[in-house]
Protein backbone atom coordinates (compact mmCIF):
# COMPACT_ATOMS: atom_id res chain seq x y z
CA UNK A 1 0.00 0.00 0.00
CA UNK A 2 3.24 2.10 0.67
CA UNK A 3 4.61 1.60 -2.21
CA UNK A 4 1.30 2.24 -4.36
CA UNK A 5 0.89 5.60 -2.21
CA UNK A 6 4.59 6.28 -3.21
CA UNK A 7 4.42 5.49 -6.93
CA UNK A 8 1.17 7.64 -6.69
CA UNK A 9 2.63 10.52 -5.30
CA UNK A 10 5.65 10.67 -7.42
CA UNK A 11 3.48 10.84 -10.44
CA UNK A 12 1.54 13.53 -9.76
CA UNK A 13 4.82 15.46 -9.04
CA UNK A 14 6.25 14.51 -12.37
CA UNK A 15 2.93 15.15 -14.10
CA UNK A 16 3.17 18.97 -12.03
CA UNK A 17 6.82 19.54 -13.07
CA UNK A 18 5.99 18.43 -16.91
CA UNK A 19 2.93 20.40 -17.16
CA UNK A 20 4.59 23.25 -15.79
CA UNK A 21 7.70 23.28 -18.55
CA UNK A 22 4.58 22.41 -21.17
CA UNK A 23 2.22 25.37 -20.14
CA UNK A 24 5.63 27.50 -20.21
CA UNK A 25 6.91 26.59 -23.76
CA UNK A 26 3.23 26.87 -24.90
CA UNK A 27 2.90 30.80 -23.55
CA UNK A 28 5.50 32.14 -25.01
CA UNK A 29 4.18 31.45 -28.53
CA UNK A 30 1.69 33.90 -27.75
CA UNK A 31 2.81 36.07 -25.19
CA UNK A 32 5.01 38.20 -26.31
CA UNK A 33 2.32 39.25 -29.46
CA UNK A 34 1.06 41.68 -27.40
CA UNK A 35 3.99 43.25 -26.22
CA UNK A 36 5.49 43.64 -29.84
CA UNK A 37 4.48 47.15 -30.05
CA UNK A 38 6.18 48.43 -26.53
CA UNK A 39 8.75 46.24 -27.47
CA UNK A 40 9.72 48.21 -30.77
CA UNK A 41 9.47 51.56 -28.83
CA UNK A 42 11.64 50.66 -25.94
CA UNK A 43 14.08 49.02 -28.32
CA UNK A 44 13.75 51.65 -30.68
CA UNK A 45 13.29 49.87 -33.57
CA UNK A 46 10.98 49.72 -37.31
CA UNK A 47 8.06 46.86 -37.10
CA UNK A 48 10.08 44.71 -39.71
CA UNK A 49 12.45 44.00 -37.47
CA UNK A 50 10.72 43.28 -33.91
CA UNK A 51 8.58 40.81 -36.03
CA UNK A 52 11.93 38.90 -35.95
CA UNK A 53 11.08 38.47 -32.28
CA UNK A 54 8.57 35.95 -33.68
CA UNK A 55 10.38 34.79 -36.43
CA UNK A 56 13.75 33.90 -34.72
CA UNK A 57 11.91 31.67 -31.76
CA UNK A 58 9.86 29.68 -34.25
CA UNK A 59 12.90 28.98 -37.19
CA UNK A 60 15.19 28.06 -34.16
CA UNK A 61 12.48 25.86 -32.86
CA UNK A 62 11.74 24.45 -35.78
CA UNK A 63 15.73 22.97 -36.45
CA UNK A 64 16.58 21.62 -33.05
CA UNK A 65 13.14 19.43 -33.46
CA UNK A 66 14.13 17.27 -35.49
CA UNK A 67 17.41 15.48 -33.81
CA UNK A 68 15.47 15.69 -30.04
CA UNK A 69 15.17 11.81 -30.60
CA UNK A 70 18.92 11.41 -31.59
CA UNK A 71 19.70 13.36 -28.56
CA UNK A 72 17.41 12.16 -26.16
CA UNK A 73 19.07 8.06 -26.47
CA UNK A 74 22.30 9.62 -26.92
CA UNK A 75 22.52 11.74 -23.43
CA UNK A 76 19.30 10.08 -21.75
CA UNK A 77 16.18 11.75 -21.51
CA UNK A 78 16.09 13.37 -17.77
CA UNK A 79 19.34 14.79 -18.48
CA UNK A 80 17.94 16.46 -21.88
CA UNK A 81 14.81 17.40 -20.36
CA UNK A 82 16.61 19.46 -17.10
CA UNK A 83 19.22 21.27 -19.46
CA UNK A 84 16.76 21.86 -22.27
CA UNK A 85 14.20 23.71 -18.86
CA UNK A 86 17.31 25.42 -17.67
CA UNK A 87 18.55 26.99 -20.53
CA UNK A 88 14.84 28.30 -21.70
CA UNK A 89 14.32 29.84 -18.22
CA UNK A 90 17.96 31.52 -18.29
CA UNK A 91 17.10 32.62 -22.17
CA UNK A 92 13.51 33.87 -21.09
CA UNK A 93 15.74 36.18 -18.24
CA UNK A 94 18.14 37.46 -20.99
CA UNK A 95 15.33 38.35 -23.40
CA UNK A 96 13.84 40.23 -20.06
CA UNK A 97 16.77 42.15 -19.79
CA UNK A 98 17.67 43.09 -23.88
CA UNK A 99 18.45 46.30 -24.23
CA UNK A 100 18.76 46.13 -28.45
CA UNK A 101 16.70 44.17 -30.78
CA UNK A 102 20.22 42.17 -31.96
CA UNK A 103 20.30 41.27 -28.25
CA UNK A 104 16.49 40.16 -28.24
CA UNK A 105 16.84 38.30 -31.20
CA UNK A 106 20.25 36.29 -30.14
CA UNK A 107 18.27 35.66 -26.84
CA UNK A 108 15.20 34.70 -28.62
CA UNK A 109 17.23 32.05 -31.33
CA UNK A 110 18.66 30.72 -27.64
CA UNK A 111 14.79 30.58 -26.00
CA UNK A 112 13.85 28.58 -29.09
CA UNK A 113 16.66 26.10 -28.85
CA UNK A 114 16.04 25.07 -25.66
CA UNK A 115 12.32 25.42 -26.00
CA UNK A 116 11.90 22.96 -28.79
CA UNK A 117 12.05 19.81 -26.72
CA UNK A 118 9.99 21.10 -23.92
CA UNK A 119 6.51 19.63 -25.41
CA UNK A 120 7.98 16.68 -26.93
CA UNK A 121 10.08 15.88 -23.76
CA UNK A 122 6.91 16.27 -21.58
CA UNK A 123 4.63 14.26 -24.20
CA UNK A 124 7.10 11.54 -23.59
CA UNK A 125 7.55 11.70 -19.70
CA UNK A 126 3.68 11.29 -19.53
CA UNK A 127 3.39 8.55 -21.65
CA UNK A 128 6.23 6.84 -19.07
CA UNK A 129 4.80 7.74 -15.75
CA UNK A 130 1.00 6.23 -16.63
CA UNK A 131 0.19 2.54 -16.75
CA UNK A 132 -1.31 1.59 -20.17
CA UNK A 133 -4.97 1.68 -18.71
CA UNK A 134 -4.35 5.21 -17.67
CA UNK A 135 -2.30 6.95 -20.79
CA UNK A 136 -5.57 8.25 -22.18
CA UNK A 137 -5.76 10.25 -19.45
CA UNK A 138 -2.86 11.49 -19.31
CA UNK A 139 -2.63 12.53 -22.84
CA UNK A 140 -6.12 14.49 -21.97
CA UNK A 141 -4.08 16.38 -18.83
CA UNK A 142 -1.46 16.87 -21.19
CA UNK A 143 -3.37 18.19 -24.24
CA UNK A 144 -5.22 20.53 -22.22
CA UNK A 145 -1.88 21.87 -20.86
CA UNK A 146 -0.69 22.54 -24.27
CA UNK A 147 -3.92 24.21 -25.22
CA UNK A 148 -3.93 26.50 -21.90
CA UNK A 149 -0.56 28.28 -23.12
CA UNK A 150 -2.00 29.79 -26.16
CA UNK A 151 -5.15 30.53 -24.35
CA UNK A 152 -3.61 32.39 -21.60
CA UNK A 153 -0.78 34.12 -23.51
CA UNK A 154 -2.49 36.87 -25.48
CA UNK A 155 -4.30 37.82 -21.69
CA UNK A 156 -1.83 37.62 -19.29
CA UNK A 157 0.84 39.05 -21.76
CA UNK A 158 -1.20 42.23 -21.96
CA UNK A 159 -1.78 41.94 -18.05
CA UNK A 160 2.02 42.05 -17.56
CA UNK A 161 2.47 44.60 -19.87
CA UNK A 162 0.37 47.07 -18.61
CA UNK A 163 1.02 46.59 -14.96
CA UNK A 164 4.64 46.08 -15.48
CA UNK A 165 6.67 45.82 -18.51
CA UNK A 166 7.00 44.14 -21.92
CA UNK A 167 10.08 42.62 -19.99
CA UNK A 168 7.46 40.39 -17.64
CA UNK A 169 6.33 38.58 -20.70
CA UNK A 170 9.52 36.57 -20.36
CA UNK A 171 10.88 37.00 -16.28
CA UNK A 172 6.90 35.27 -15.42
CA UNK A 173 8.76 32.21 -17.05
CA UNK A 174 11.64 31.95 -13.85
CA UNK A 175 9.49 30.78 -11.31
CA UNK A 176 8.23 27.54 -13.53
CA UNK A 177 11.55 26.88 -14.83
CA UNK A 178 13.21 26.53 -10.82
CA UNK A 179 10.32 24.64 -9.59
CA UNK A 180 10.78 22.12 -13.06
CA UNK A 181 14.48 22.21 -13.29
CA UNK A 182 14.13 21.05 -9.12
CA UNK A 183 11.24 18.82 -9.57
CA UNK A 184 12.55 16.47 -12.69
CA UNK A 185 16.38 16.76 -10.62
CA UNK A 186 14.71 14.87 -7.70
CA UNK A 187 11.93 12.91 -9.16
CA UNK A 188 12.63 12.10 -12.48
CA UNK A 189 14.18 8.48 -13.24
CA UNK A 190 16.78 8.83 -16.35
CA UNK A 191 16.90 6.97 -19.11
CA UNK A 192 19.78 5.17 -20.59
CA UNK A 193 22.13 7.10 -23.08
CA UNK A 194 23.22 5.03 -26.01
CA UNK A 195 26.37 6.25 -27.60
CA UNK A 196 26.05 3.84 -30.54
CA UNK A 197 22.96 5.47 -32.15
CA UNK A 198 24.01 7.40 -35.47
CA UNK A 199 23.65 10.89 -36.60
CA UNK A 200 23.62 12.52 -40.36
CA UNK A 201 25.22 15.68 -39.17
CA UNK A 202 26.10 16.84 -42.66
CA UNK A 203 22.08 16.53 -43.67
CA UNK A 204 21.71 18.20 -40.28
CA UNK A 205 23.57 21.64 -40.80
CA UNK A 206 22.79 21.39 -44.47
CA UNK A 207 19.15 22.10 -43.63
CA UNK A 208 20.10 24.33 -40.70
CA UNK A 209 21.92 26.67 -42.99
CA UNK A 210 19.43 26.55 -45.75
CA UNK A 211 16.52 27.05 -43.55
CA UNK A 212 18.33 30.00 -41.65
CA UNK A 213 19.68 31.79 -44.40
CA UNK A 214 16.70 31.50 -46.16
CA UNK A 215 14.33 33.32 -43.04
CA UNK A 216 17.12 35.76 -42.94
CA UNK A 217 16.57 36.66 -46.45
CA UNK A 218 12.98 37.35 -46.03
CA UNK A 219 13.46 39.29 -42.96
CA UNK A 220 16.01 41.47 -44.31
CA UNK A 221 14.61 41.75 -47.87
CA UNK A 222 12.65 45.07 -47.15
CA UNK A 223 15.13 46.75 -45.06
CA UNK A 224 17.91 46.65 -47.69
CA UNK A 225 16.22 46.27 -50.76
CA UNK A 226 15.82 42.84 -51.97
CA UNK A 227 17.81 41.51 -55.09
CA UNK A 228 19.45 45.09 -55.20
CA UNK A 229 21.66 44.43 -52.17
CA UNK A 230 24.38 41.87 -52.25
CA UNK A 231 23.07 40.73 -48.93
CA UNK A 232 20.17 39.60 -50.22
CA UNK A 233 21.97 37.40 -53.46
CA UNK A 234 24.60 35.68 -50.87
CA UNK A 235 21.63 35.10 -48.53
CA UNK A 236 19.67 33.51 -51.43
CA UNK A 237 22.70 31.64 -52.89
CA UNK A 238 23.76 30.16 -49.46
CA UNK A 239 20.19 29.02 -48.97
CA UNK A 240 20.26 27.46 -52.55
CA UNK A 241 23.39 25.65 -51.90
CA UNK A 242 22.22 24.08 -48.39
CA UNK A 243 19.23 23.37 -50.18
CA UNK A 244 21.22 21.11 -52.61
CA UNK A 245 23.76 19.40 -50.57
CA UNK A 246 21.14 18.55 -48.12
CA UNK A 247 18.94 16.85 -50.77
CA UNK A 248 22.40 15.25 -52.58
CA UNK A 249 23.07 13.99 -49.56
CA UNK A 250 19.51 12.44 -48.65
CA UNK A 251 19.49 10.68 -52.20
CA UNK A 252 22.99 9.29 -51.63
CA UNK A 253 22.93 8.21 -48.40
CA UNK A 254 22.15 5.14 -46.15
CA UNK A 255 20.89 6.83 -43.24
CA UNK A 256 19.70 10.76 -44.36
CA UNK A 257 18.69 13.43 -41.49
CA UNK A 258 14.90 13.01 -42.57
CA UNK A 259 14.21 9.56 -44.88
CA UNK A 260 12.78 10.16 -48.32
CA UNK A 261 11.00 7.01 -47.94
CA UNK A 262 8.53 9.19 -45.87
CA UNK A 263 7.43 10.96 -49.37
CA UNK A 264 6.19 7.51 -50.76
CA UNK A 265 3.48 7.96 -48.29
CA UNK A 266 0.79 10.07 -50.07
CA UNK A 267 -1.38 11.00 -47.48
CA UNK A 268 1.69 12.85 -45.40
CA UNK A 269 2.84 14.51 -48.69
CA UNK A 270 0.21 15.97 -49.52
CA UNK A 271 -0.99 16.69 -45.78
CA UNK A 272 2.97 18.38 -45.40
CA UNK A 273 1.82 20.82 -48.46
CA UNK A 274 -1.65 21.63 -45.97
CA UNK A 275 0.34 22.15 -43.06
CA UNK A 276 2.56 24.60 -44.98
CA UNK A 277 -0.54 26.90 -45.43
CA UNK A 278 -1.91 26.09 -42.10
CA UNK A 279 0.99 27.64 -40.53
CA UNK A 280 1.00 30.28 -42.38
CA UNK A 281 -2.38 31.06 -41.25
CA UNK A 282 -1.63 30.10 -37.71
CA UNK A 283 0.74 32.60 -36.60
CA UNK A 284 0.71 35.51 -39.41
CA UNK A 285 -2.71 36.33 -39.19
CA UNK A 286 -1.94 36.79 -34.93
CA UNK A 287 1.04 38.84 -36.27
CA UNK A 288 -1.19 41.20 -37.86
CA UNK A 289 -3.93 41.43 -35.63
CA UNK A 290 -2.00 42.64 -33.28
CA UNK A 291 -0.77 45.99 -34.05
CA UNK A 292 -3.46 46.73 -35.96
CA UNK A 293 -5.82 46.89 -32.77
CA UNK A 294 -3.70 48.66 -30.66
CA UNK A 295 -1.87 51.21 -33.31
CA UNK A 296 -5.05 51.82 -35.63
CA UNK A 297 -7.52 50.96 -33.79
CA UNK A 298 -6.24 52.51 -30.70
CA UNK A 299 -6.92 49.58 -27.70
CA UNK A 300 -5.16 49.32 -24.44
CA UNK A 301 -2.69 45.82 -24.41
CA UNK A 302 -4.95 44.35 -21.70
CA UNK A 303 -7.77 44.40 -24.04
CA UNK A 304 -6.37 43.50 -26.94
CA UNK A 305 -4.32 40.49 -25.04
CA UNK A 306 -8.73 39.79 -23.88
CA UNK A 307 -9.80 40.09 -27.78
CA UNK A 308 -6.68 37.80 -29.02
CA UNK A 309 -6.95 35.07 -26.24
CA UNK A 310 -10.57 34.26 -27.96
CA UNK A 311 -9.04 32.96 -30.83
CA UNK A 312 -7.41 30.28 -28.55
CA UNK A 313 -11.12 29.39 -26.90
CA UNK A 314 -11.96 28.46 -29.95
CA UNK A 315 -9.77 26.02 -30.92
CA UNK A 316 -9.96 24.61 -27.52
CA UNK A 317 -13.58 23.77 -27.95
CA UNK A 318 -13.33 22.44 -31.53
CA UNK A 319 -10.23 20.74 -30.79
CA UNK A 320 -13.28 18.54 -27.83
CA UNK A 321 -15.69 18.48 -30.27
CA UNK A 322 -13.28 17.05 -33.05
CA UNK A 323 -11.92 14.49 -30.86
CA UNK A 324 -15.36 12.81 -30.63
CA UNK A 325 -16.77 13.48 -34.66
CA UNK A 326 -13.35 11.72 -35.61
CA UNK A 327 -14.78 8.56 -34.45
CA UNK A 328 -18.01 8.62 -36.77
CA UNK A 329 -16.81 11.04 -39.98
CA UNK A 330 -14.06 11.04 -41.83
CA UNK A 331 -11.15 13.50 -41.45
CA UNK A 332 -11.25 15.06 -45.00
CA UNK A 333 -14.84 16.75 -44.63
CA UNK A 334 -13.73 18.35 -40.74
CA UNK A 335 -10.70 19.51 -42.67
CA UNK A 336 -12.34 21.30 -45.29
CA UNK A 337 -15.10 22.70 -42.88
CA UNK A 338 -11.98 23.97 -40.85
CA UNK A 339 -10.40 26.12 -43.58
CA UNK A 340 -13.75 26.98 -44.81
CA UNK A 341 -14.15 28.90 -41.74
CA UNK A 342 -10.92 30.34 -41.51
CA UNK A 343 -11.44 31.54 -45.32
CA UNK A 344 -14.93 32.91 -43.71
CA UNK A 345 -12.75 34.71 -40.67
CA UNK A 346 -9.69 35.96 -43.18
CA UNK A 347 -12.38 37.79 -45.17
CA UNK A 348 -13.97 39.57 -42.16
CA UNK A 349 -10.85 40.47 -41.39
CA UNK A 350 -10.28 42.42 -45.05
CA UNK A 351 -13.05 44.77 -43.71
CA UNK A 352 -11.59 45.75 -40.53
CA UNK A 353 -11.36 49.66 -39.68
CA UNK A 354 -11.37 51.40 -36.19
CA UNK A 355 -14.90 51.43 -36.66
CA UNK A 356 -15.33 48.02 -36.13
CA UNK A 357 -16.82 46.97 -32.81
CA UNK A 358 -14.50 44.49 -30.19
CA UNK A 359 -17.56 42.13 -30.40
CA UNK A 360 -17.17 41.49 -33.92
CA UNK A 361 -13.36 40.96 -33.38
CA UNK A 362 -13.73 38.82 -30.64
CA UNK A 363 -16.58 36.65 -32.63
CA UNK A 364 -13.89 36.17 -35.71
CA UNK A 365 -11.25 34.93 -33.77
CA UNK A 366 -13.62 32.64 -32.24
CA UNK A 367 -14.60 31.61 -35.47
CA UNK A 368 -11.13 31.19 -36.56
CA UNK A 369 -9.93 29.51 -33.74
CA UNK A 370 -12.69 26.47 -34.32
CA UNK A 371 -11.91 27.03 -37.24
CA UNK A 372 -7.72 25.96 -36.66
CA UNK A 373 -9.22 23.22 -34.68
CA UNK A 374 -11.02 21.56 -37.35
CA UNK A 375 -8.02 21.50 -39.05
CA UNK A 376 -5.07 20.74 -36.87
CA UNK A 377 -6.40 16.92 -35.29
CA UNK A 378 -8.37 15.82 -37.99
CA UNK A 379 -5.26 16.61 -40.38
CA UNK A 380 -3.22 15.31 -38.25
CA UNK A 381 -4.97 11.47 -38.24
CA UNK A 382 -5.02 11.85 -41.93
CA UNK A 383 -1.02 12.17 -42.18
CA UNK A 384 -0.18 9.84 -40.09
CA UNK A 385 -2.75 6.99 -40.54
CA UNK A 386 -1.17 5.26 -43.29
CA UNK A 387 2.78 6.05 -42.74
CA UNK A 388 4.87 3.47 -41.32
CA UNK A 389 5.89 3.11 -38.06
CA UNK A 390 9.11 2.91 -38.43
CA UNK A 391 9.06 6.39 -40.34
CA UNK A 392 7.11 7.67 -37.41
CA UNK A 393 9.20 9.69 -35.23
CA UNK A 394 10.93 11.10 -38.74
CA UNK A 395 7.42 12.31 -39.43
CA UNK A 396 6.46 14.00 -36.68
CA UNK A 397 9.93 16.04 -36.88
CA UNK A 398 9.39 16.83 -40.49
CA UNK A 399 5.65 17.85 -39.82
CA UNK A 400 6.80 19.98 -37.09
CA UNK A 401 9.39 21.61 -39.03
CA UNK A 402 7.08 22.38 -41.95
CA UNK A 403 4.56 23.93 -39.35
CA UNK A 404 6.82 26.19 -37.90
CA UNK A 405 8.37 27.00 -41.09
CA UNK A 406 5.38 28.28 -42.59
CA UNK A 407 4.76 30.06 -39.92
CA UNK A 408 7.73 31.77 -39.95
CA UNK A 409 7.88 32.34 -43.52
CA UNK A 410 4.39 33.86 -43.71
CA UNK A 411 5.39 36.31 -40.43
CA UNK A 412 8.03 37.88 -42.77
CA UNK A 413 5.89 37.76 -46.13
CA UNK A 414 2.91 39.62 -44.59
CA UNK A 415 5.35 42.11 -41.72
CA UNK A 416 7.19 43.02 -45.32
CA UNK A 417 3.85 43.44 -47.49
CA UNK A 418 2.82 45.72 -44.61
CA UNK A 419 5.70 48.15 -44.35
CA UNK A 420 6.12 48.47 -48.31
CA UNK A 421 2.02 48.86 -48.66
CA UNK A 422 1.90 51.28 -46.07
CA UNK A 423 5.07 53.10 -47.68
CA UNK A 424 3.67 52.83 -51.66
CA UNK A 425 0.02 54.03 -50.31
CA UNK A 426 1.21 56.99 -48.38
CA UNK A 427 3.27 58.10 -50.92
CA UNK A 428 0.47 57.86 -54.03
CA UNK A 429 -2.78 59.52 -51.46
CA UNK A 430 0.19 62.13 -50.56
CA UNK A 431 0.62 62.78 -54.20
CA UNK A 432 -2.93 64.03 -55.09
CA UNK A 433 -3.23 65.94 -51.68
CA UNK A 434 -3.47 69.61 -51.76
CA UNK A 435 -5.51 72.50 -50.23
CA UNK A 436 -8.16 72.16 -53.03
CA UNK A 437 -8.73 68.40 -52.33
CA UNK A 438 -12.05 66.94 -51.94
CA UNK A 439 -12.53 66.17 -48.00
CA UNK A 440 -10.41 68.90 -46.83
CA UNK A 441 -12.44 71.96 -47.04
CA UNK A 442 -10.66 74.95 -45.05
CA UNK A 443 -13.47 76.50 -42.80
CA UNK A 444 -15.40 75.39 -39.98
CA UNK A 445 -14.57 72.43 -37.68
CA UNK A 446 -12.08 71.44 -40.48
CA UNK A 447 -9.65 74.28 -40.04
CA UNK A 448 -7.60 72.22 -38.26
CA UNK A 449 -6.52 70.12 -41.59
CA UNK A 450 -5.18 73.23 -43.63
CA UNK A 451 -1.74 72.28 -44.96
CA UNK A 452 -0.68 75.71 -44.83
CA UNK A 453 -0.17 75.37 -41.16
CA UNK A 454 1.83 73.01 -39.03
CA UNK A 455 -0.37 71.49 -37.33
CA UNK A 456 -2.68 71.07 -40.58
CA UNK A 457 0.41 69.61 -41.92
CA UNK A 458 0.68 66.95 -39.38
CA UNK A 459 -3.21 65.93 -38.60
CA UNK A 460 -3.06 65.61 -42.59
CA UNK A 461 -0.13 63.57 -42.90
CA UNK A 462 -1.58 61.51 -39.57
CA UNK A 463 -4.67 60.47 -41.21
CA UNK A 464 -3.04 59.93 -44.58
CA UNK A 465 -0.87 57.49 -42.39
CA UNK A 466 -3.55 55.97 -40.95
CA UNK A 467 -5.64 55.14 -44.40
CA UNK A 468 -2.74 53.77 -45.63
CA UNK A 469 -1.78 51.47 -43.28
CA UNK A 470 -5.46 50.08 -43.26
CA UNK A 471 -5.40 49.44 -46.91
CA UNK A 472 -1.60 47.45 -46.37
CA UNK A 473 -4.02 45.48 -43.81
CA UNK A 474 -6.54 44.95 -46.22
CA UNK A 475 -3.89 43.89 -48.97
CA UNK A 476 -2.78 41.25 -46.27
CA UNK A 477 -5.39 39.55 -45.40
CA UNK A 478 -6.56 39.52 -49.42
CA UNK A 479 -3.11 37.47 -49.82
CA UNK A 480 -3.71 35.19 -47.00
CA UNK A 481 -7.32 34.72 -47.72
CA UNK A 482 -5.89 33.75 -51.32
CA UNK A 483 -3.65 31.18 -49.71
CA UNK A 484 -6.15 29.77 -47.62
CA UNK A 485 -8.66 29.01 -50.91
CA UNK A 486 -5.81 27.14 -52.97
CA UNK A 487 -5.16 24.87 -49.99
CA UNK A 488 -8.91 24.44 -49.99
CA UNK A 489 -8.42 21.69 -53.39
CA UNK A 490 -5.98 19.65 -51.67
CA UNK A 491 -8.30 18.47 -48.85
CA UNK A 492 -9.50 16.21 -51.82
CA UNK A 493 -6.19 14.60 -52.70
CA UNK A 494 -6.01 12.84 -49.28
CA UNK A 495 -7.37 9.16 -49.88
CA UNK A 496 -9.48 7.53 -47.16
CA UNK A 497 -7.44 4.84 -45.38
CA UNK A 498 -8.55 1.18 -46.02
CA UNK A 499 -8.76 -1.88 -44.13
CA UNK A 500 -8.60 -1.96 -40.42
CA UNK A 501 -8.14 1.58 -38.14
CA UNK A 502 -5.00 3.51 -38.66
CA UNK A 503 -2.81 3.28 -35.23
CA UNK A 504 -3.33 6.20 -33.09
CA UNK A 505 -1.04 9.06 -34.95
CA UNK A 506 1.10 11.25 -32.56
CA UNK A 507 -0.79 14.11 -31.17
CA UNK A 508 -0.23 17.38 -32.22
CA UNK A 509 -0.47 20.90 -30.87
CA UNK A 510 -2.28 23.55 -32.38
CA UNK A 511 0.18 27.06 -30.99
Amino acid sequence: MADQDSEAFKRIAITICVMMATIMQALDTTIANVALPYMQGSLATTQDQVSWVLTSYIVAAAIMTSPLGWMSMRFGRKKLFIVCAAGFTVASMLCGVAQSIEQMVLFRLLQGVFGAALVPLSQAVMLDAYPIEQRGQAMAIWGMGVMLGPIMGPTLGGWLTEALSWRWVFFVNLPFGILTVLGLSAIMEETPARKDVPFDWLGFIALSIAIGSFQLMLDRGEQVGWFDSLEIIAEAAIAASGLYIFLAHALTTERPFIPLAVFRDWNFTVALFLMFIVGIILLASMALITPFIQNVMGYPVLAAGELLGARGIGTLVAMMLVGRLLKSIDSRPLVAVGLLMSLWSIWQNIYFSPDTSAWWIAETSIVQGIGLGFIFVPLNSAAFATLPASLRTDGVALWTLIRNLGSSIGVSIVISQLISGTSLYRTRMAESLSPFSFGLPLSGASDMLDPSTAMGQGMVEGLVMREATIISYSNDYLLMFGVTLLAIPLVFLLRKPRGTPATPAPAVHAD
